[in-house]
């Protein structure tokens, strides 16, 4: 290795050194003169052997990472599904278009980042770098190529699990400990941006435990100003000391300085899976949830963003067994406070299932203890992101068919079904729109139109109206919104 280690001590002792040179230049001879009774002011370092220290131990960890980064492109034409709209809002058109694969280039291939982890020959990489590939090669630093297998992967976090076979071991590079990561740490990121092979960036962890990015299903990245473009998915987010901490994974295209990547330990606990299994097992409720808005909060008896919001409940479910049901706000999970949507995705997600928990719910304005026993999680789960309404009503609706309640299984006496949401109106602001079902108004089951409207004018001016309804579709979930009838002109 050219250069030594230079721990992080030592870089930001260099910085506080480096900022405090220009105060002592300009100190006035009589004022830096000790007096007899003081000490002897230390000798300052040269400012230049100080940048010289901290260009060592940048250099250092590309010089320790570089080889176990890898360049991974694939053939195979991608398919089209329904996180294309996701990712092109996220990432832009351009970028979308152009870098991230999801419409193929004339030739079918795409290309990122990975970084070996095992010496077996294990690479750790995103999901939509390798999503449909056909054929998956892997290049090294040394320019050496491998035919690469898929081992596992898992859309939910965006992480995927390759294998090359080599004849002797490959370089890897080593894990830290990402639960130990604070802000304003050094972070520096290696791959492969815009086919710019082995491209070393520095910045510092900007934020940890972000989510709600809309990139995956389970989100606690790390964020970075590291720049990280299209082509870094996949590599390794580093530490000062050469050390894995995250999986680059996303940018923010409209921003600058603004990359996301997957904390290593999660990463790791992904891997052991999808290595031992082919796949990822997580624990689960059998519940549709929400979010507490403020909205919401004052009809349900607690407060915004304390606990998440029952909208459904799986018959069947562990949560049905266990004696939950739709308008309970779950606000503990075995004696931990549960504040909003990822916070309880993640820690059910993280037992096991057939484990016993103890959760608490609020119901009716008190709290209430249930013990579940956690179940798995099947290949797709329900997730409401509801939004609330500002003010008044702008929706018609008519009797439920016999046709629409046989095709949605619903009883014919069981709801209204919405016809028409004005556009930018009130209602379609509380996120309604047409052919949702609107099963409650207030706590209180509708059965036609007439109940329906009635029970709506019975709202006072100025007041909410809680609604739950039922929005059939490929992902037919229940869920609650508010509608606003706002304040009398």
């Amino acid at each position: 290795m050219r250069h030594s280690m230079k721990p992080l001590a030592a870089v930001v002792a260099a910085f506080a050194l480096l900022s405090a040179l220009p105060a002592a230049a300009q100190t006035p001879p009589s004022a830096a003169r000790p007096s007899p009774r003081s000490s002897p002011s230390p000798v300052r370092p040269d400012a230049h052997a100080m940048l010289r220290a901290l260009e060592d131990a940048f250099s250092a960890v590309a010089d320790r990472a570089t080889p176990a980064v890898v360049n991974v492109s694939t053939v195979g034409a991608r398919v089209s599904n329904g996180d294309d709209d996701r990712y092109r809002e996220f990432f832009g058109d351009e970028l979308y278009e152009r870098y991230f694969g999801r419409r193929p280039r004339e030739d079918g291939r795409t290309s990122g980042s990975g970084v070996i982890v095992d010496p077996k020959g294990y690479i750790l990489t995103n999901n939509h770098v390798i999503e449909n590939a056909r054929e998956i090669t892997v290049r090294l630093s040394d320019s050496r190529k491998f035919s690469a297998t898929l081992v596992g992967r898992d859309p939910k976090t965006d992480l995927a699990v390759l294998k090359v076979q080599a004849s002797a071991a490959l370089p890897t590079a080593e894990l830290a400990d990402s639960d130990r990561l604070r802000v304003g740490q050094w972070a520096i990121a290696i791959g492969n941006p815009f086919g710019l092979d082995r491209t070393v960036t520095v910045g510092i962890i900007s934020a940890t435990a972000r989510t709600r990015v809309g990139v995956a299903t389970y989100e606690n990245f790390i964020q970075t100003d590291a720049s990280i473009n299209p082509g870094n998915s996949g590599g390794p987010l580093l530490n000062v000391d050469g050390k894995v901490i995250g999986i680059n994974t996303a940018i923010v295209a409209s921003g600058q300085g603004i990359g996301f990547s997957i904390p290593i330990n999660e990463a790791k606990a992904v891997m052991a899976q999808l290595i031992a299994k082919g796949r990822v097992v997580r624990g689960w409720l059998g519940v549709a949830i929400q979010d507490i808005t403020d909205e919401l909060a004052s009809s349900f008896g607690v407060r915004e963003r304390e606990g998440v919001l029952v909208a459904d409940v799986m018959k069947g479910g562990p949560a049905e067994t266990a004696g939950l049901r739709a308008g309970d706000v779950v606000v503990e999970v075995n004696g931990v406070r549960v504040r909003e949507v990822p916070d309880l995705q993640r820690r059910v997600a993280g037992l096991a299932p057939g484990e016993r928990v103890r959760i608490v719910v609020v119901r009716d304005g008190a709290r209430q203890p249930a013990t579940v026993t956690i179940g798995e999680m099947p290949s797709e789960e329900p997730t409401v992101r509801a939004q609330a309404g500002e003010d008044g009503f702008g929706l018609h609706v008519e009797p439920l068919s016999p046709g629409i309640a046989d095709r949605l299984n619903l009883a014919v006496s069981q709801g209204v079904l919405v016809v028409d949401v004005a556009a930018g109106g009130p209602a379609a602001r509380a996120g309604l729109r047409r052919g949702d079902v609107i099963l409650e108004v207030g706590r209180q089951p509708v059965s036609d139109a007439q109940t329906f409207g009635q029970a709506l004018a019975a709202i006072p001016p100025g007041e909410t109206a809680l609604l739950y309804l039922h929005r059939p579709g490929a992902d037919a979930r229940n869920q609650y919104v508010v509608l606003d009838r706002g304040a009398p002109k």
